[in-house]
């Protein structure tokens, strides 16, 4: 089990708490993400909310940018993959309906 090291912050004005980096690195938390936060007791629990198909949404946009594609280029892609996969099965060139 990981050692348990306590961080001291504070809470601005508007309610806002900054959240140390190493707890954010920690927790894979980055900026615009939804927490949940879970009061129990006198003590409350912030924790990351991953919604699987945003979170895969973020990381393919973040992919494209870095690999400067753009999401015409995947479907290009994607339909030229499509084609060779039918031309391999069947010998022949897909029908305008698939493609």
């Amino acid at each position: 089990m990981d050692e348990v090291k306590s961080f001291v912050t504070s809470i601005k004005t508007r309610g806002q708490l900054t959240i140390p980096k190493q707890v954010r690195k920690r927790g894979a938390l980055e900026e615009g993400q939804v927490v949940t936060i879970i009061p129990i007791g006198d003590s409350i629990i912030i924790t990351p909310k991953r919604i699987e198909l945003d979170e895969a949404r973020r990381q393919i946009r973040r992919i494209l940018k870095s690999a400067g594609i753009s999401p015409q280029d995947v479907l290009a892609g994607l339909r030229e993959e499509r084609e060779s996969l039918y031309r391999e099965k069947y010998g022949k060139k897909s029908r305008k309906g698939l493609s």
